[in-house]
Protein backbone atom coordinates (compact mmCIF):
# COMPACT_ATOMS: atom_id res chain seq x y z
CA UNK A 1 0.00 0.00 0.00
CA UNK A 2 1.44 3.37 -1.00
CA UNK A 3 1.86 5.99 1.68
CA UNK A 4 -0.77 8.71 1.73
CA UNK A 5 -0.02 12.40 2.13
CA UNK A 6 -0.34 12.76 5.89
CA UNK A 7 -0.35 16.55 6.18
CA UNK A 8 -3.64 16.89 4.25
CA UNK A 9 -3.34 20.66 3.95
CA UNK A 10 -3.41 22.45 7.30
CA UNK A 11 -4.88 25.91 6.83
CA UNK A 12 -3.01 29.00 8.05
CA UNK A 13 -5.56 29.42 10.84
CA UNK A 14 -5.04 25.82 11.93
CA UNK A 15 -1.29 26.31 11.97
CA UNK A 16 -1.39 29.59 13.90
CA UNK A 17 -4.27 28.95 16.29
CA UNK A 18 -3.37 25.29 16.64
CA UNK A 19 0.22 26.07 17.56
CA UNK A 20 -0.89 28.46 20.31
CA UNK A 21 -3.36 25.89 21.62
CA UNK A 22 -0.71 23.16 21.45
CA UNK A 23 1.78 25.14 23.54
CA UNK A 24 -0.93 25.89 26.11
CA UNK A 25 -2.02 22.25 26.15
CA UNK A 26 1.51 20.93 26.54
CA UNK A 27 2.98 23.37 29.06
CA UNK A 28 0.33 25.53 30.74
CA UNK A 29 -3.06 23.85 30.94
CA UNK A 30 -1.87 20.83 32.98
CA UNK A 31 -0.87 23.27 35.75
CA UNK A 32 -3.74 25.73 35.25
CA UNK A 33 -6.56 23.17 34.98
CA UNK A 34 -7.05 22.82 38.74
CA UNK A 35 -7.27 26.55 39.51
CA UNK A 36 -9.50 27.18 36.48
CA UNK A 37 -11.92 24.41 37.49
CA UNK A 38 -12.05 25.72 41.05
CA UNK A 39 -12.81 29.20 39.72
CA UNK A 40 -15.56 27.83 37.46
CA UNK A 41 -16.94 25.84 40.41
CA UNK A 42 -17.06 28.97 42.57
CA UNK A 43 -18.94 30.83 39.85
CA UNK A 44 -21.42 27.97 39.43
CA UNK A 45 -21.69 27.23 43.12
CA UNK A 46 -20.57 23.62 42.59
CA UNK A 47 -17.32 21.77 43.13
CA UNK A 48 -15.74 20.75 39.81
CA UNK A 49 -12.59 18.99 40.99
CA UNK A 50 -11.68 15.30 40.93
CA UNK A 51 -13.14 13.00 38.30
CA UNK A 52 -15.90 15.40 37.26
CA UNK A 53 -13.30 18.10 36.76
CA UNK A 54 -11.23 15.79 34.56
CA UNK A 55 -14.19 15.05 32.30
CA UNK A 56 -15.07 18.73 31.98
CA UNK A 57 -11.42 19.53 31.25
CA UNK A 58 -11.19 16.97 28.45
CA UNK A 59 -14.57 17.88 27.00
CA UNK A 60 -13.27 21.45 26.83
CA UNK A 61 -10.11 20.27 25.05
CA UNK A 62 -12.24 18.19 22.69
CA UNK A 63 -14.47 21.15 21.81
CA UNK A 64 -11.53 23.51 21.20
CA UNK A 65 -9.81 20.86 19.04
CA UNK A 66 -12.90 20.40 16.87
CA UNK A 67 -13.34 24.16 16.44
CA UNK A 68 -9.69 24.88 15.64
CA UNK A 69 -9.08 21.92 13.35
CA UNK A 70 -12.48 21.51 11.70
CA UNK A 71 -10.98 21.72 8.21
CA UNK A 72 -8.30 19.11 8.88
CA UNK A 73 -10.82 16.84 10.61
CA UNK A 74 -13.23 17.10 7.68
CA UNK A 75 -10.48 16.17 5.21
CA UNK A 76 -9.15 13.30 7.30
CA UNK A 77 -12.68 11.96 7.82
CA UNK A 78 -13.35 11.96 4.08
CA UNK A 79 -10.05 10.15 3.55
CA UNK A 80 -11.07 7.52 6.10
CA UNK A 81 -14.54 7.06 4.58
CA UNK A 82 -12.96 6.61 1.14
CA UNK A 83 -10.57 3.90 2.40
CA UNK A 84 -11.84 2.54 5.75
CA UNK A 85 -10.44 -1.00 5.55
CA UNK A 86 -6.80 -0.03 4.81
CA UNK A 87 -6.95 2.49 7.66
CA UNK A 88 -8.26 -0.12 10.10
CA UNK A 89 -5.68 -2.62 8.88
CA UNK A 90 -2.95 -0.06 9.53
CA UNK A 91 -4.28 0.45 13.07
CA UNK A 92 -4.25 -3.31 13.66
CA UNK A 93 -0.68 -3.71 12.39
CA UNK A 94 0.38 -0.76 14.51
CA UNK A 95 -1.14 -2.35 17.61
CA UNK A 96 0.91 -5.51 17.12
CA UNK A 97 4.08 -3.51 16.41
CA UNK A 98 3.49 -1.33 19.45
CA UNK A 99 3.41 -4.21 21.91
CA UNK A 100 6.44 -5.86 20.41
CA UNK A 101 8.59 -2.74 20.38
CA UNK A 102 7.24 -1.11 23.53
CA UNK A 103 8.34 -4.02 25.70
CA UNK A 104 11.92 -3.35 24.64
CA UNK A 105 11.54 0.37 25.38
CA UNK A 106 10.04 -0.38 28.78
CA UNK A 107 12.93 -2.64 29.73
CA UNK A 108 15.42 -0.02 28.59
CA UNK A 109 13.64 2.62 30.64
CA UNK A 110 13.86 0.49 33.77
CA UNK A 111 17.57 -0.04 33.17
CA UNK A 112 18.19 3.69 32.84
CA UNK A 113 16.28 4.72 35.94
CA UNK A 114 14.53 2.77 38.66
CA UNK A 115 11.72 5.02 39.87
CA UNK A 116 9.07 2.46 40.68
CA UNK A 117 5.76 2.45 38.79
CA UNK A 118 4.96 4.81 35.96
CA UNK A 119 3.11 7.66 37.70
CA UNK A 120 0.98 8.43 34.67
CA UNK A 121 -0.30 4.85 34.59
CA UNK A 122 -0.78 4.88 38.37
CA UNK A 123 -2.92 8.02 38.14
CA UNK A 124 -5.12 6.41 35.49
CA UNK A 125 -5.53 3.27 37.62
CA UNK A 126 -6.61 5.40 40.57
CA UNK A 127 -9.25 7.18 38.50
CA UNK A 128 -10.46 3.87 37.05
CA UNK A 129 -11.10 2.60 40.57
CA UNK A 130 -13.09 5.65 41.65
CA UNK A 131 -14.90 6.58 38.42
CA UNK A 132 -14.50 3.86 35.77
CA UNK A 133 -17.00 5.14 33.20
CA UNK A 134 -15.76 8.72 33.16
CA UNK A 135 -12.12 7.60 33.10
CA UNK A 136 -12.72 5.19 30.22
CA UNK A 137 -14.42 7.98 28.27
CA UNK A 138 -11.32 10.14 28.70
CA UNK A 139 -8.69 7.44 28.14
CA UNK A 140 -10.30 5.64 25.20
CA UNK A 141 -11.98 8.46 23.30
CA UNK A 142 -11.35 12.06 24.36
CA UNK A 143 -7.59 11.92 25.04
CA UNK A 144 -6.71 9.90 21.89
CA UNK A 145 -8.75 12.26 19.72
CA UNK A 146 -7.17 15.43 21.15
CA UNK A 147 -3.62 14.05 21.25
CA UNK A 148 -3.69 12.59 17.75
CA UNK A 149 -5.06 15.80 16.27
CA UNK A 150 -2.32 17.83 17.97
CA UNK A 151 0.72 15.56 17.90
CA UNK A 152 0.08 13.82 14.60
CA UNK A 153 -2.20 16.21 12.70
CA UNK A 154 -0.52 19.47 13.71
CA UNK A 155 3.07 18.63 14.68
CA UNK A 156 3.80 15.65 12.44
CA UNK A 157 1.63 16.77 9.54
CA UNK A 158 2.95 20.31 9.60
CA UNK A 159 6.64 19.44 9.95
CA UNK A 160 6.56 16.61 7.42
CA UNK A 161 6.24 19.19 4.67
CA UNK A 162 9.76 20.36 5.62
CA UNK A 163 11.42 17.18 6.85
CA UNK A 164 10.09 13.68 7.44
CA UNK A 165 12.84 12.97 9.98
CA UNK A 166 12.08 16.19 11.86
CA UNK A 167 8.38 15.36 11.87
CA UNK A 168 8.97 11.96 13.44
CA UNK A 169 11.54 13.25 15.92
CA UNK A 170 9.57 16.27 17.12
CA UNK A 171 6.19 14.56 17.37
CA UNK A 172 7.66 11.57 19.27
CA UNK A 173 9.73 13.69 21.66
CA UNK A 174 6.92 16.11 22.48
CA UNK A 175 4.45 13.25 22.94
CA UNK A 176 6.86 11.61 25.40
CA UNK A 177 7.46 14.91 27.19
CA UNK A 178 3.73 15.40 27.74
CA UNK A 179 3.47 12.18 29.73
CA UNK A 180 6.37 12.75 32.14
CA UNK A 181 7.17 16.42 32.75
CA UNK A 182 4.40 17.09 35.27
CA UNK A 183 5.46 14.16 37.43
CA UNK A 184 9.13 15.10 37.22
CA UNK A 185 8.23 18.63 38.28
CA UNK A 186 5.86 17.56 41.05
CA UNK A 187 8.43 15.16 42.48
CA UNK A 188 11.34 17.54 41.85
CA UNK A 189 13.10 14.62 40.23
CA UNK A 190 14.81 15.46 36.90
CA UNK A 191 15.81 11.81 36.50
CA UNK A 192 12.14 10.98 35.90
CA UNK A 193 12.50 12.56 32.45
CA UNK A 194 14.44 9.44 31.47
CA UNK A 195 11.13 7.59 31.45
CA UNK A 196 10.34 9.48 28.26
CA UNK A 197 11.97 6.54 26.50
CA UNK A 198 8.86 4.47 27.31
CA UNK A 199 6.74 6.81 25.19
CA UNK A 200 9.01 7.12 22.17
CA UNK A 201 7.85 3.83 20.68
CA UNK A 202 4.12 4.64 20.95
CA UNK A 203 4.80 8.05 19.43
CA UNK A 204 6.73 6.46 16.57
CA UNK A 205 4.06 3.86 15.83
CA UNK A 206 1.23 6.39 16.00
CA UNK A 207 3.03 8.73 13.60
CA UNK A 208 3.66 5.81 11.24
CA UNK A 209 -0.05 4.88 11.34
CA UNK A 210 -1.01 8.42 10.37
CA UNK A 211 1.57 8.66 7.60
CA UNK A 212 0.87 5.19 6.22
CA UNK A 213 -2.93 5.49 6.21
CA UNK A 214 -3.22 9.19 5.41
CA UNK A 215 -6.00 9.65 7.97
CA UNK A 216 -5.95 10.65 11.61
CA UNK A 217 -8.68 8.13 12.37
CA UNK A 218 -6.18 5.29 11.94
CA UNK A 219 -3.90 6.74 14.62
CA UNK A 220 -6.90 7.65 16.82
CA UNK A 221 -8.15 4.05 16.60
CA UNK A 222 -4.66 2.73 17.33
CA UNK A 223 -4.23 5.10 20.28
CA UNK A 224 -7.64 4.12 21.65
CA UNK A 225 -6.79 0.43 21.27
CA UNK A 226 -3.46 0.83 23.06
CA UNK A 227 -5.12 2.68 25.94
CA UNK A 228 -8.00 0.20 26.17
CA UNK A 229 -5.69 -2.81 26.33
CA UNK A 230 -3.47 -1.03 28.86
CA UNK A 231 -6.46 -0.37 31.12
CA UNK A 232 -7.68 -3.95 30.69
CA UNK A 233 -4.28 -5.43 31.57
CA UNK A 234 -4.14 -3.22 34.66
CA UNK A 235 -7.51 -4.53 35.84
CA UNK A 236 -6.61 -8.19 35.37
Amino acid sequence: MAKKKAAQGLTNLERFGGTIFFVLYLLLLPLAAGPLLRLAGDLLGRRLTGNLGSVIYYYGLFAVTVILFHSLLAKTTRRFLDHPLPALKTAAVGLVAHYGLCELASRLGRLLVDRGPNLNDSAISTHIGSAPHMTLLIVIFLAPFVEETLFRGLVFGGLKERSRLLAYGASCALFALLHVWQFALAGRDPAYFLLMVQYLIPGLVLAWAYEHSGTLWASVALHAGINALSVLSGLL
